[in-house]
């Protein structure tokens, strides 16, 4: 019998239990939690089809660049079909028979340096420059094929049984066709990918490993570690964080310890260039630019690097705080994508490519489809504004030539105003992410009882260390009938 003058801290009594599942659905949700094996089985067809069917609508949707309009930036833009990847063959010396950091300095991280020299060796011979360049464009994106069905199952395996058919939302999103085939970041997102399904299979050796290859890739997924860190502390899991530490700074080492040995400048100028550019497209530091704003709109680079930072690390105290101090400790996919959006929202970088970043976390995070759907309504209309708004800012046309059909350049206002757009569509999402966080009860994900399906040893865990910002409510207990 307990005893009747005893109090009990609001935050320690026990959630209800999740209601028995009941019909059809139900029945097929506890099928699939007790069976990995056909949770595999119902989902995996699915993927792999709506896979092939993302990668045919990448392909058509690049199809006027693979075809010659890439030689100019007025067919790149106004047939929308732009990508870096026929440009970055000429531009980075690689017709030239160049070897990326050594023979030519390179922008990117040693993952993707690597990437670019195997397709451009792989092309030797096959003509003059722009057959080339174009052969150059189809081996990568053989590539990145692979890796948009690696990002996607990958994603599946951190989703969960219960929650795998979440990620036909991935699948089929149209961030992931639009931008599959733009650039080299979905090989930094399908290791990030791999990374986050080991951690989730407890791993965090092999979680660690993929995670400096996505880092030596693509620099974003170094953010990763800074939830890992909070979500272990309050944990008690510090062992298996430092084992991934440790892993990733050994794979890391491992990929660019040769080029720092062999071509210190040339691997250092993506650093350098990172430090060096000013604000870039869709980020809200140009925007502050073009209006003028007071304060924000003359910085110098160094000044802007040095607030762009501080604003970055003041969202990673909030988010610091959220994930020690919240009801229950959040779930590692929520973290991750709150500090990837603060990143890229206090960042002076913004490419409509990255959001290719935040889109397998979204799924993760917030499997809700009204908040996905206006998200992705505004990475959508920033990716079609941008190209419409380069072909203004250029001059290079006020419409198409005359007998050809499609849409007319757009004024710089109406670019800004997408720009803000997908600004506060991140913006929402990762406020309602954080709501999830604070009321744990409207997390739809745990609603189905699982605690953190991508949290590995993190799942299930009490907290060993936890803030208290304030006294919890004391309850008084029942007494006994």
């Amino acid at each position: 019998m307990p005893d009747p003058g005893r109090t009990v801290p609001a935050h320690d009594t026990a959630a209800p239990p999740p209601p028995a599942p009941s019909g059809l659905m139900g029945r097929l949700d506890s099928r699939l939690q007790a069976s990995p094996s056909v949770a595999w089985l119902v989902t995996a067809p699915g993927l792999l089809v709506l896979c092939l069917i993302s990668i045919t609508l990448s392909y058509a949707q690049k199809l006027p660049c693979s075809l010659g309009a890439w030689r100019t930036l007025h067919g790149s833009y106004s047939d929308l079909c732009y990508t870096d990847l026929h440009q970055l063959y000429v531009g980075e010396h690689l017709a030239q028979g160049a070897v990326p950091y050594i023979g030519h300095p390179v922008e990117y991280p040693v993952g993707i340096g690597m990437a670019m020299e195997a397709a451009a060796w792989l092309v030797r011979g096959m003509g003059g420059v722009a057959a080339r360049a174009a052969a150059f464009y189809y081996v990568s994106t053989v590539l990145l094929a692979v890796c948009l069905v690696v990002m996607v199952f990958a994603t599946a395996r951190a989703a969960g049984p219960q929650r795998r058919r979440d990620v036909l939302l991935l699948a089929l999103s149209p961030v992931v066709f639009l931008s599959a085939f733009t650039n080299w970041d979905l090989m930094a997102v399908a290791l990030a990918g791999l990374g986050l399904a080991a951690w989730a299979a407890r791993r965090p050796v092999l979680a660690g490993v993929l995670l400096g290859a996505a880092i030596a890739t693509k620099f974003y997924p170094i953010l990763f570690f800074g939830p890992l860190l909070l979500l272990c502390l309050r944990a008690g899991r510090m062992r298996q964080f430092w084992a991934a530490l440790a892993g990733a700074l050994a794979s890391w080492l491992v990929l660019n310890l040769p080029f720092i040995l062999l071509a210190p400048s040339g691997w250092a100028r993506f650093y350098v260039f990172s430090q060096s550019r000013g604000a870039s497209y869709g980020t809200l530091w140009l925007f502050f630019q073009y209006v003028h704003a007071p304060g924000l709109g003359t910085l110098t680079v160094s000044t802007q690097n040095t607030m762009s930072a501080g604003a970055f690390v003041i969202c990673c105290a909030l988010i610091a705080v959220l994930a020690l101090a919240s009801p229950r400790r959040p779930r590692l996919p929520q973290l991750l994508f709150l500090v990837v959006a603060a990143f890229l929202l206090t960042n002076k970088v913004w490419s409509p490519q990255y959001a290719l970043w935040l889109a397998p976390l979204a799924v993760l995070a917030r499997p809700r489809l009204g908040a996905y759907l206006f998200w992705l309504a505004g990475e959508v209309v920033y990716w079609l504004a941008v190209k419409l708004g380069i072909l203004h800012v250029y001059d290079l046309t006020g419409g198409l030539p005359a007998g050809k059909p499609g849409f007319a350049a757009i004024s710089m206002p109406w670019y800004y105003a997408a720009l803000l757009l997908r600004a506060l569509a991140v913006l929402v999402f990762a406020v309602l992410v954080a709501r999830d966080i604070l009321r744990p009860g409207d997390d739809v994900v745990r609603a189905g009882g699982a605690d953190d399906p991508a949290g590995g040893v993190l799942a299930g865990s009490s907290d060993a260390f936890r803030i208290r910002l304030r006294r919890a409510r004391p309850v008084k207990a029942r007494h006994a009938s």
